[in-house]
């Protein structure tokens, strides 16, 4: 790598989209920001921000084929802005890869083997790894010669001890299919953990927090110094928080009810549970903010819908709080966390003996920037530290690719 290979690209491609942004990691600032999306539909959408340059967003609509296709539009936008894939200055390309197993509990540089362990994944996350594979295969023939990084969302979660992450079922059964507790959203979480650390002017070492990362996925995790020690998400990305389409903890029995009084086959159970459940199933909507719309007129359904996802929001902290002993912080992050006052409000509302409060003004205040919520007299602190998962993954790939 040269001297002056400062840049790093994160892709993180989905089973119908590609997110994607380039970084300069001299000083961390953003040169391009970008999204494909809908591709294989007939009207697929592409838009790109160039930061370094200040112009202005750039959006077309066309039919994008596949992944293929679409990566070589990013690269012929970024080429547009003089940042194009060819460049000397590009260290690496940084890859956020859903399923790492226990295999993988740091930042991989990826060659075919890394690749075919990966791929040995799939069943375990057939929704995720299948997009995240395509990505990497058609970034290596772009750029063949450069070092290709995988960032693994449950890395960060590979801390936890064994009696947090085994099911209480047949160890040998449980061994031979890989069934454990893996944890999802890793990056966020990391970074989110260690923010929150600064923002209390300490080492993450010295901090117990609580992270709840609520976006459309929701996910809790229990971190003690700087360590994963429990996590809500599972096998799974469908366990733990009631989330927006996710049902998430459910009586494992209603499958079997399901297939013997509804006569449902695995899919359609699969698709329910998934696809057609929490908030979206409760009332219909997965927005928070249509939810909020709909409680202030009047809406039952919206109401109740709200009430079992803070419930389940509570469980949580508290439960944490017992694994924890010490709790330090609960950090709210991702579009819910970061954006929903009145969720961060009611999540901590009543939890007054567990040091849990929020000011009402501070919370009140809408911003880009971490910041504490709880007043002075809190035992413990309730902080919103926005995510940045792209620049933890570019972060995580530049110190592997430097060294």
């Amino acid at each position: 790598m040269t001297a002056n290979a400062t840049r790093v690209l994160v892709l993180n491609s989905g089973s119908s989209s590609v997110k994607y942004q380039l970084l300069d990691m001299s000083d961390g600032a953003r040169l391009a920001v970008g999204l494909v999306e809908r591709i294989g539909e007939e009207t697929s959408r592409l838009a790109h921000t160039p930061l370094a340059t200040g112009g202005d967003k750039r959006e077309r609509e066309a039919r994008i084929a596949d992944h293929d296709e679409a990566l070589k539009a990013v690269a012929d936008e970024l080429a547009a802005d003089g940042l194009g894939l060819d460049s000397p200055e590009l260290a690496a390309i940084g890859h956020r890869v859903v399923h790492g197993g226990l295999k993988f509990t740091e930042p991989t540089v990826i060659d075919d083997a890394v690749l075919k362990e990966i791929e040995r994944l799939v069943p375990v996350a057939p929704l995720h790894n299948p997009a995240n594979i395509t990505g990497i295969r058609t970034a290596q023939a772009l750029r063949p010669d450069l070092p290709q990084v995988a960032v693994f969302d449950t890395a960060f979660h590979t801390t936890m001890p064994e009696h947090a992450a085994r099911y209480a079922i047949d160890v040998e059964t449980a061994d031979a299919h890989r069934i454990r507790r893996y944890g999802f959203h890793g990056t966020s979480h990391a970074y989110v953990s260690r923010k929150t650390a600064e923002l209390l002017g300490k080492a993450p070492e010295d901090v117990n927090v609580i992270v709840l990362h609520l976006g459309n996925g929701a996910s809790a995790s229990a971190v003690a110094g700087g360590r994963c020690v429990d996590t809500s998400m599972g096998l799974t990305p469908l366990e733990g928080l009631v989330m927006g389409t996710r049902s998430g903890d459910i009586d494992p029995a209603v499958v079997f009810h399901l297939k013997r009084v509804a006569g449902m086959d695995a899919d359609e159970v699969d698709e329910l549970l998934n696809k057609k459940s929490g908030l979206v199933g409760l009332c219909g909507d997965n927005d928070m903010r249509e939810i909020r719309r709909r409680i202030d007129e009047g809406d039952r359904r919206a109401a109740l819908a709200f009430d079992i996802y803070i419930h389940r929001l509570k469980k949580y902290i508290g439960a944490y709080s017992a694994v924890l002993g010490r709790v330090d912080a609960v950090a709210f992050t991702a579009g819910v966390g970061e954006n929903a006052a009145p969720v961060r409000e009611a999540a901590v509302k009543g939890l007054e003996e567990l040091g849990l409060a929020v000011d009402a003004d501070l919370n009140s205040v809408r911003s880009d920037e971490a910041r504490l919520i709880s007043p002075e007299y809190a035992r413990v602190a309730v902080a919103v530290v926005p995510t940045d998962e792209e620049l933890e993954i570019a972060n995580q790939t530049y110190a592997l690719v430097s060294n």
